[in-house]
């Protein structure tokens, strides 16, 4: 049985690359799996992977954005991997299922298969805001979500909010906004 470590690293290495920056991360990502048995678990300090996806209703053209409590900025939905994620892909699936509270979302997959889209390396304070930072090495991708979806807001999240690709909050950052072309593009 493969293993979540495992996943990963074949996840990411069967992963094509988009540029230069992305290539590199996923070069740095593969060695901090190789060098980290434990590296997607949240204990692992200084850098975990973490996992994420980005809910788009194509139909609609609108992306689905959470105000995360801890940053205050509005995000893709996703979080740490836990010991029941066979696989990172199934990880953000969860994550999405989760704080969205939309059943039925399913991730965009090449030849059959849920890929990552994007890698995106971040500074957070995962551990509480008196520890030191750490680095969340977080695998996205997108997940459709069925016509006419309807979030449901959950404990994880201040606010919960449809927005068109081209309408997006003010508080959000490059990463998020970069994220939701590609996923605009990858849907069209």
């Amino acid at each position: 049985m493969t293993t979540l470590h495992d996943d990963a690293v074949q996840a990411l290495r069967g992963w094509t690359v988009s540029d230069a920056d992305q290539a590199q991360l996923r070069l740095d990502y593969l060695a901090h799996l190789a060098e980290q048995p434990e590296g997607l678990w949240r204990s692992c300090l200084p850098a975990h992977i973490t996992a994420s996806a980005l809910v788009v209703d194509p139909a609609a053209g609108r992306v689905l954005l959470t105000l995360h409590p801890k940053v205050g900025i509005w995000l893709q939905m996703g979080g740490h991997c836990e010991p029941g994620d066979r696989t990172l892909a199934e990880a953000a699936l969860r994550e999405a299922t989760e704080e969205s509270g939309i059943a039925g979302l399913r991730l965009l997959t090449v030849d059959g298969r849920p890929v990552p889209v994007k890698l995106d390396r971040h500074q957070v304070r995962c551990t509480g805001k008196d520890q030191p930072e750490n680095t969340h090495l977080d695998v996205q991708y997108i997940a459709l979500a069925p016509a006419g979806a309807e979030e449901m807001i959950s404990e994880e999240s201040l606010d919960l909010r449809w927005f068109a690709y081209d309408s997006l909050p003010e508080l959000t950052d490059v990463s998020v906004r970069d994220l939701v072309a590609l996923g605009e593009k990858l849907t069209a």
